[in-house]
């Protein structure tokens, strides 16, 4: 049956390695479905029930992946934008999470109609490589700041903004040790180093008498509770056309990029040099975030994690669909989710942010008119805590100093344009 559906022998595989570089995947990605729920319950959504949404969106979007675009790739809610979804665009609705959640489906609905035509390609291509590169990497300091404040290890204050906790606290020696370990294993080349990471602080926190265990499997929480909860009303048409933007261009960012760089791992190209069943996959990657908006969570994009399991022999659709399995298994430990302190998945947050923050060494930094949008817009997005405003200062910046250094030619419309809609909501408010 799997050599009829995926033909693993005509790569040379068998189907039995395809299994086991999924469950590779898996393991390298699992830390989703604790870190997740943990990030959209601050915005007010039921823990339980995010912890399904993860787990079913996660599977059923890399499923389809496995069977519709026959990629070992995985897919589950993005790192970075789900923080954009609980610490910039709830707040910005005034804690109406549903209306967030209608966002993300439109921007969703948006990113199927682009993905099926050459808009997309358009899109990606006229954006400049360096805004590209300083979007990712502010997401990823963003994300840091994030991790480091919810760790303890960083503390708000009214004289300096910021500050260092208590680091005596034994969650901030958790956080700190876990850390340490996620760093050091991945460095060893060790699969699911996040999630050992993770497990190692949880453990810590029981032993020590400081997170309370109730039990270990169960039935999976009731997904009543945010199952088709969106709505599309509460905010004014800029700000919610603001947030779908948003939520479109990272979604498009990151799955370009991911997808390009899994091909080059697994040499997933055609003989042209393009992504096999590209447009199966950026319409998969859409799908997924029509479905997690439905289920409740924040939108899908693939995961760079699926080159550990290229790494481990991953070819075709199989180790995708290997993926989707466990994660279904998966939902009946809900109760070990639970037991999971935010301080054990801080680190995590951490990692995946320098994972990110690497982009900033492709930029041209010989070229100011090039360097300094970028910086600023690295810079602005953690320090203006909105990936949107961050963008727009990035781009308003980036076209202001092509303009008044005689550069205008090397202007990107698109980026003119996003300029220009940005200063406008900044007039109107």
């Amino acid at each position: 049956m799997f050599e009829k559906i995926f033909g693993p022998a005509a790569h040379g595989q068998s189907a039995l390695r395809e299994l086991v570089a999924g469950a590779t995947t898996f393991l390298t990605m699992a830390y989703i479905m604790f870190v997740n729920p943990k990030i959209l319950a601050l915005a007010g959504i039921d823990e339980g029930a995010a912890f399904v949404a993860t787990c079913l969106v996660t599977a059923l979007t890399t499923a389809l992946m496995g069977f519709y675009a026959k990629l070992p790739v995985a897919l589950a809610p993005g790192m970075g934008i789900n923080a954009y979804f609980t610490f910039t665009v709830v707040p910005a609705f005034h804690g109406d999470w549903r209306l967030a959640l209608g966002c993300v489906f439109l921007s969703g609905i948006l990113f199927v109609a682009i993905s099926v035509t050459p808009a997309r390609e358009w899109l990606i291509n006229a954006l400049p490589k360096s805004m590209k590169l300083a979007i990712a990497a502010g997401i990823g300091f963003f994300l840091a700041l994030i991790g480091l404040t919810q760790s303890g290890i960083v503390v708000a204050s009214p004289d300096t903004i910021l500050q260092a906790g208590n680091l005596a606290d034994p969650k901030v020696w958790i956080a700190a040790v876990a850390f340490v370990a996620i760093f050091a294993l991945s460095a060893r080349g060790v699969a699911g180093s996040v999630l050992i990471g993770i497990v190692g602080a949880t453990v810590a926190a029981v032993v020590l008498g400081m997170q309370p265990v109730h039990g270990v499997v169960s039935l999976p929480p009731s997904l009543a509770p945010t199952f088709l909860a969106m709505h599309f009303t509460g905010a004014g048409a800029g700000a919610i056309a603001t947030c779908v933007f948003v939520f479109l261009l990272v979604e498009m960012l990151d799955t370009s990029g991911t997808l390009t760089a899994v091909a080059q791992q697994g040499g997933l190209f055609d003989a042209r040099g393009k992504l096999v069943n590209a447009r199966k996959a950026l319409t998969t990657d859409a799908l997924g975030t029509i479905i997690g908006a439905s289920l409740g969570s924040s939108p899908v994009t693939a995961y760079i994690e699926s080159t550990a399991g290229i790494q481990a022999g991953a070819k075709t659709g199989l180790a995708a669909v290997a993926v989707a399995s466990l994660f279904l298994l998966s939902l009946f430990f809900a109760p070990l989710a639970g037991a999971v302190p935010m301080y054990a998945t801080a680190p995590a947050l951490v990692f995946v942010a320098a994972l990110m923050a690497k982009s900033l060494k492709e930029i041209d930094w010989d070229d100011m008119t090039e360097a300094a949008p970028a910086f600023l817009t690295a810079l602005a997005i953690p320090f203006t805590y909105s990936i949107a405003t961050g963008i727009g200062i990035g781009f308003i910046a980036h076209t202001a100093i092509k303009l008044v250094s005689g550069r205008w030619r090397e202007m990107s419309a698109a980026v003119t344009v996003i300029a220009a809609l940005f200063i406008a909501k900044i007039i109107v408010g």
